[in-house]
C-alpha cells in the first residue's frame, strides 16, 4: 500500500491549492477515501471524505463550503481543491482509505501566511 501526496506549498490567507494524491497496492476504486491534516502540536483530524463512486461526499465543519473533494478511479488519484485559505488550514496534510491502511504517505504541507 502506498499514497503519495503532492501539491501543497505557501500560499497567502484567501489563495487556493490543489491538493492530489495517487494511492496504489489495494483496489482504490472500492474504498471510501479521506484526506486528513495535523497542524504542529495537535491530533489528526479527518477533513474530507468521498465515496467510492464519488456521489458521496463529507466535509468537516471548519472547511465545509471552502474545500472541495473529488477522485478519478481510473487513475488512482483523489483530490482536494481548497480555496478561501486560512492561516489555520495550516497542516500537513494526508490521504488515505476507511477504514485507514498503513503506512500513511509523507504528506504535503500547506502552509497559508501573508
Amino acid at each position: 500500500v502506498q499514497f503519495v501526496e503532492s501539491g501543497g506549498g505557501l500560499v497567502q490567507p484567501g489563495g487556493s491549492l490543489r491538493l492530489s494524491c495517487v494511492a496504489s497496492g489495494f483496489t482504490f476504486s472500492v474504498y471510501y477515501m479521506r484526506w486528513f491534516r495535523q497542524a504542529p502540536g495537535k491530533e489528526r483530524e479527518l477533513v474530507a471524505g468521498i465515496s467510492a463512486g464519488g456521489e458521496n461526499t463529507f466535509y468537516a465543519a471548519s472547511v465545509r463550503g471552502r474545500f472541495n473533494i473529488s477522485r478519478d478511479n481510473a487513475k488512482n488519484m483523489v483530490y482536494l481543491k481548497m480555496n478561501s485559505l486560512k492561516p489555520e488550514d495550516t497542516a500537513m496534510y494526508y490521504c488515505n482509505g476507511a477504514p485507514a491502511r498503513e503506512p500513511w504517505g509523507q504528506g504535503t504541507q500547506v502552509t497559508v501566511s501573508s
